[in-house]
């Protein structure tokens, strides 16, 4: 058992918790606040949507543990809140709700679409609530609703919403006196090894790959990485000619068929707990060769799912290391809508890709040194990536406590 102490619905509470127990059961069964609902317990559906430390989070895949420290606001919180109240009468008024499992987390995320500004029309609206799933309004009530106070909201966000980190809150690395962190955005960007999304052939040496943090800009999230591998950069821009061999390093990519003309037909397997997508799209590539850069523009729906994906990667190679690396700088814009859209949401995204990064260089580090494999690219299970960065989380934390206990 662990003690942990935390302010939920401005009240401080001290408990003696396990290290698996999540914060929705924390809420529900140590202090009864039932309005916190539990459906998938995969983080998929929303329905367990709280706000932690001023920004939301799904409560069934965020562990008690790690919210020792934090402030946490349950639907039980909101009576009094003017913008929460126009959307429970906005809810009301306009048939967004039916069976109301799924509306306690819709209201807590639609009041945080509202506050952050991003309720601008009914496209960003439809993404931003895209990670809250509903199975009796057909969701044309919830945009309506969400679009009707979003209309009428002119107030800025709360007062040191600047100053806070996106995600459940303090984790393992968060210094003393957290609420006074600085902002995500003024955080040195962390090296991040290299671990397999999907079968990595083994290789003496190791690629690096460092992420930097990651924007929201309308619908499309954005981030920056650097990636180092171990050759020439004439070595890795021929390599990169080749879309087929390309498409071989990145998890769970297969092409339809050779490239025509810089444009290729492929798919992308994602596995995220139940859901199973199967994301048939395009995309067209884009050499500039007199500046070692390129494009790659693409899209894909998966009709099981109705997930959409759609996206710009732009890279560009430099020497390093006197010419016997390859350092490739690598921008990246994607939007998603649909059940996947959860990629798009909480701090958790900087490690995913920062892992997907670290299977692809090492995958490319691998081939270029002579090792191809025959193997059929996997699906990419983003399930199990997401609990190995969940669970290298907590062992942090315990680390922490084990040091603190040592002093």
């Amino acid at each position: 058992m662990t003690r942990i102490a935390l302010t939920v619905n401005g009240t401080k509470v001290t408990r003696e918790v396990t290290p698996r127990t999540n914060l929705a059961d924390f809420l529900r069964e140590e202090l009864l606040l039932t309005g916190t609902h539990i459906g998938c317990e995969h983080g998929i559906c929303g329905a367990c949507t709280v706000v932690v430390d001023g920004e939301i989070a799904r409560s069934c895949i965020t562990y008690a543990v790690t919210c020792d420290g934090a402030e946490v606001r349950t639907i039980e919180n909101f009576d009094e809140d003017t913008l929460m109240a126009k959307l429970r009468q906005a809810f009301s008024e306009e048939h967004a709700l039916q069976c109301g499992y799924c509306t306690p987390g819709m209201l807590v995320a639609a009041r945080d679409l509202i506050r952050r500004g991003e309720a601008r029309d009914e496209e960003s609206i439809r993404i931003g609530m895209s990670g809250n799933l509903c199975r009796c309004t057909g969701y044309m009530g919830i945009v309506s609703a969400v679009a009707k106070v979003a209309g009428a909201y002119s107030e800025k966000a709360e007062p040191n919403a600047a100053t806070r980190t996106l995600g459940p809150a303090p984790g393992p690395d968060a210094p003393d006196g957290f609420a006074t962190e600085k902002p995500a955005s003024a955080r040195p960007a962390k090296a991040v090894k290299a671990e397999a999304a999907a079968p990595v052939l083994s290789s003496q040496r190791s690629a690096n790959v460092q992420t930097g943090e990651v924007t929201q800009e309308g619908k499309f999230t954005k981030l920056t990485q650097t990636i180092t591998v171990n050759h020439p950069r004439e070595d890795v821009w021929r390599y990169m000619a080749d879309i087929e061999k390309v498409a071989t390093c990145m998890p769970g990519v297969a092409l339809d068929g050779p490239p025509q003309e810089g444009h290729v037909d492929g798919r992308m397997l994602v596995k995220l707990g139940p859901i199973s997508a199967d994301l048939a799209g395009e995309a067209d590539v884009t050499r500039i060769e007199n500046e070692w850069r390129g494009i790659i523009e693409g899209k894909g729906r998966d009709a099981r799912s109705a997930s959409l994906a759609s996206g710009r990667v732009e890279y560009q190679l430099a020497e390093a290391e006197g010419g016997a690396a390859t350092q490739m700088s690598v921008s990246m814009a994607y939007s998603l809508a649909g059940p996947l859209a959860q990629f798009s949401r909480g701090a958790i995204v900087r490690d995913l890709v920062s892992r997907l990064a670290g299977a692809f260089a090492q995958n490319l580090e691998t081939r270029l040194s002579g090792r191809e494999s025959d193997t059929a690219p996997a699906a990419l299970d983003a399930g199990s990536l997401v609990f190995s960065v969940l669970w290298d989380h907590i062992k942090g934390f315990i680390s922490k406590l084990l040091g603190r206990g040592s002093d």
